[in-house]
């Protein structure tokens, strides 16, 4: 397809989402409602087809030589499509969001003030990797009243179109415009450049997925972003700390999954408790695989473990702004609670951040001053999920202040307008 050809194609596309737009925010709860239901039906019933176009992808990923990590992400089964269906049905039900009125005055001249949540408009996601994010944006999106465009990677491309045609059928059967969840049909690259100029159509861009695609979008894009760069997430592990439930705490944050973007990537330890802890936490992780990168105070008390440490190297100045997503972690002795909170002050992501406590006073400290779009007391930073944390399902994670800060979910895909009710008021 040329150039001009392409852009002709996108400049479709955002259209349609436009005209989709505005016919699905005047829809009806009900209306919503049940064009999910019918998309996870749709999609248990193109179970076979799903498969067979996810197969495609995962034959192209193994002859292009993804690692055992990426393919197990990109991989659809019976099991991974009911849990797509289960999760398109469960946002579904989420309470309706649309028409809802919000902190209703009086003011003192007898007008009423309120305000009333509305859609954004139309969503252009952009994507890599799992297939699973075009039916859980879709949802999120056709439940908040918005369209959605869905760009997803070329690794998953099959699958993506398979998934996109589920939720086509499922507006189509509720009377909706199918133009209301779109997926690019094609690979090529510029489509994402070209998305990220339609302005006029377009009200918001989701990027999900590594540092480099969310940058490129943020540097591209005419149309505001929901920015999250990197995941470099803190355990603080106080002085009144449990040191068996920071130690839990530690192996689920770091060892459960370690290449999501709430992992715990840094451990913070207060001094009065290092020599305990740091000793156990090297002695776990060693038996676990995990590298530490330590400051001198961790190598030293690594260097006296008599080989029962593992990997233990000293931290450079890179290691306290990495996201290593993988066994690595890096680990500060600190002290006191206000270098902890200085630390994650000056090298965190504004992702999320933990707290391992008994002092009621610490905890509340951290959770006042630490800025973080997510802050956890005796929690593994891994709940920082919008599923996890009762939004139903993710959409994205927001670290910067504007509009959305934190987990995104139905609610985060909208935004409120005034609602003003008077008797003949006049300003004077």
């Amino acid at each position: 397809m040329s150039s001009t050809e392409l852009a002709r194609e996108i400049a479709t596309i955002a259209g349609r989402a436009r005209e989709a737009a505005l016919i699905v925010a005047k829809s009806s709860a009900e209306e919503r409602r049940r064009a999910l239901e019918f998309t996870a039906a749709a999609v248990r019933e193109s179970a076979t087809e799903i498969i067979e176009a996810n197969a495609r992808d995962l034959s192209a990923a193994e002859s292009n030589g993804l690692g055992a990590a990426m393919i197990d992400r990109l991989r659809l089964s019976s099991e991974r499509l009911e849990g797509i269906a289960e999760a398109i049905g469960e946002i579904a039900q989420m309470p309706d969001l649309i028409g809802r009125f919000e902190r209703e005055e009086v003011r003192p001249n007898g007008l009423r003030v309120a305000r009333m949540r509305i859609p954004l408009g139309v969503i252009a996601m952009i994507y890599e990797s799992r297939p699973n994010v075009t039916t859980d944006a879709a949802a999120l999106c056709i439940k908040s009243g918005n369209a959605v465009i869905l760009r997803g990677g070329s690794e998953a491309f099959h699958s993506n179109q398979a998934l996109g045609e589920a939720v086509c059928r499922g507006l189509a059967r509720a009377g909706l415009p199918e133009y209301g969840a779109q997926v690019i049909p094609s690979t090529d690259r510029a489509t994402v450049n070209l998305l990220l100029q339609r302005d006029q159509d377009i009200d918001l861009v989701i990027p999900r997925g590594g540092e480099g695609l969310i940058r490129f979008v943020t540097e591209t894009s005419r149309i505001p972003v929901i920015q999250h760069y990197k995941g470099v997430c803190h355990l603080y592990v106080h002085q009144a700390a449990d040191l068996d439930m920071a130690l839990s705490i530690a192996e689920n944050g770091k060892v459960q999954r370690p290449g999501v973007c709430n992992a715990v990537e840094t451990i913070l330890v207060d001094r009065a408790i290092a020599d305990s802890f740091v000793s156990e936490l090297c002695r776990r992780f060693a038996a676990l695989g995990v590298e530490i990168r330590g400051d001198q105070t961790v190598c030293d008390i690594a260097g006296r473990l008599a080989g029962q440490a593992g990997t233990v190297v000293a931290a450079g100045d890179e290691d306290w702004t990495a996201e290593y997503l993988a066994l690595i972690v890096a680990v500060r002795v600190v002290d006191g609670i206000g270098e902890a909170i200085d630390h994650i002050e000056r090298y965190g992501s504004n992702h999320s951040e933990a707290i391992v406590t008994e002092d009621s006073e610490a905890s509340e400290r951290f959770v006042r001053q630490v800025g973080s779009s997510t802050v956890l007391v005796n929690a593994s930073t891994r709940f920082a999920d919008g599923g996890q944390l009762g939004l139903g399902a993710e959409i994205g994670i927001s670290t910067t202040k504007l509009h959305a800060y934190g987990p995104m979910g139905a609610e985060g895909l909208t935004t409120t307008k005034f609602v003003v009710r008077g008797a003949g008021q006049i300003r004077q």
